[in-house]
C-alpha cells in the first residue's frame, strides 16, 4: 500500500475532541483563545510528562540543524516529549532528533490533520504517528496550509510545553511568536545563543536580551525541569577551565561578572552600571553563563553563581 493511499484510508482514524470531552488537554483549559476542538491522529501530549516545544527558523544553518537535534535528543533520552510544528528547517530536525533517540513527538499542524505539509515531509508525518507519537490540528481534513494558519497554530505549540526553546530565529520570525505566546502563558522561555551578525540569530539573542534563559546545553532544560543532569563532572570542570581561562582575557566580561550579585539584574541595570552598551553586556552574560559563573532567569536577570 503507498503512503499516498494509506493517508486516505488511515483518515477514518482521525478523533475529534470537543473542549468539553474528558480527553481534551487540560493544560489547555488554561488558556483563552484554545480551539473548541481538536482533530488528533496517535497520542495527545501525557500530562504526567514533561514537554518542551523546540522552534526555530526554516532556512535554518548547519549549526541550527545540530542543535536543534542535540537538544531534542537529550531531552527525548530523559523522558521529555518533544512538540514542534513539523515545518521546514529547525521544526522537522527536532522531530528527527527526537525520534532518533528514541523518544516521542507530538506535531501541531497549520494544516489539516489529514494534510501533510509540506509535501516532502509525509515520511517524517508517518514515522512520528509509527513510533508512538501524535499529531493533532485544530482545522479539519482536507483544510490547506494557509499562511495566517501558522502563527495562530503556535498557540498551541507553546500552550502544550512547560518550556519554549528558540534554536534560531531571525529578528521576525513565527519563532518569535511562539515566543510571545508563550511568554503571555507565562512559560519559561529559552534560546540557543548565536553568533553576533548572524541574521539566524538576531532572534535568539534578542531574546537572551530581554531576558530569556541562555540554552547552551540541554542540561539546562533538564534541570528547570526537575529532571536532572547527566552530564558528567569530570565534563563540567573541563569546559569550566577552558572557559574560565578565556573570560580572564576579556575585560567587558570581567567587569559584568564584578558587579553581579546575588540579586538578579536585567541587561538594562547591567548596562546602566558598567557603562557598556547592552550588546556588549549581553555577550558578557551568555559567556558568564557558559563558564557557569552566572546563571539567567527569564523575565528577572542574571545572577552571579
Amino acid at each position: 500500500m503507498g503512503r499516498g493511499k494509506a493517508m486516505t484510508e488511515y483518515k477514518k482514524e482521525i478523533r475529534v475532541i470537543k473542549k468539553a470531552d474528558t480527553d481534551y488537554p487540560d493544560i489547555l483549559r488554561m488558556y483563552e483563545r484554545m480551539p473548541g476542538l481538536l482533530y488528533v491522529r496517535g497520542i495527545l501530549p501525557d500530562p504526567e510528562k514533561k514537554s518542551v516545544a523546540v522552534v526555530g527558523a526554516r532556512n535554518c544553518s548547519a549549526y541550527g540543524k545540530k542543535e536543534a537535534m542535540r537538544f531534542a535528543g537529550v531531552l527525548a533520552e530523559n523522558g521529555v516529549q518533544i512538540i514542534s510544528g513539523m515545518a521546514l528547517g529547525v521544526d522537522s530536525w527536532a522531530h528527527i532528533g527526537a525520534l532518533e533517540a528514541g523518544g516521542i513527538t507530538i506535531a501541531v499542524l497549520g494544516s489539516g490533520i489529514d494534510v501533510c505539509y509540506p509535501v516532502s515531509h509525509e515520511e517524517l508525518y508517518w514515522r512520528i504517528l509509527e513510533s508512538g507519537g501524535g499529531i493533532l490540528s485544530e482545522y479539519g481534513p482536507g483544510m490547506p496550509a494557509l499562511p495566517h494558519h501558522f502563527p495562530i497554530r503556535n498557540r498551541i505549540i507553546s500552550a502544550l510545553a512547560d518550556i519554549v526553546l528558540v534554536v534560531e530565529a531571525r529578528k521576525k520570525s513565527g519563532s518569535l511568536i511562539t515566543a510571545s505566546y508563550a511568554l503571555e502563558q507565562g512559560k519559561s522561555i529559552y534560546a540557543v545563543p548565536g553568533r553576533n551578525g548572524d541574521p539566524l540569530s538576531e532572534g535568539c539573542n534578542l531574546l537572551i536580551a530581554d531576558g530569556a534563559g541562555v540554552a547552551w546545553e540541554p542540561e539546562i532544560l533538564l534541570e528547570e525541569l526537575g529532571i536532572g543532569c547527566r552530564k558528567k563532572k569530570s565534563d563540567q570542570k573541563r569546559e569550566k577551565k577552558r572557559l574560565s581561562s578565556k573570560l580572564q582575557e576579556d575585560k567587558e566580561i570581567a567587569c559584568v561578572f564584578e558587579i553581579l550579585t546575588s540579586d538578579y539584574k536585567n541587561l538594562s541595570v547591567l548596562s546602566a552600571e558598567t557603562g557598556l552598551p547592552v550588546s556588549s553586556v549581553s555577550r558578557a552574560v551568555i559567556q558568564l553563563c557558559l563558564a557557569g559563573c552566572a546563571a539567567g532567569d527569564p523575565g528577572r536577570g542574571y545572577i552571579r553563581t
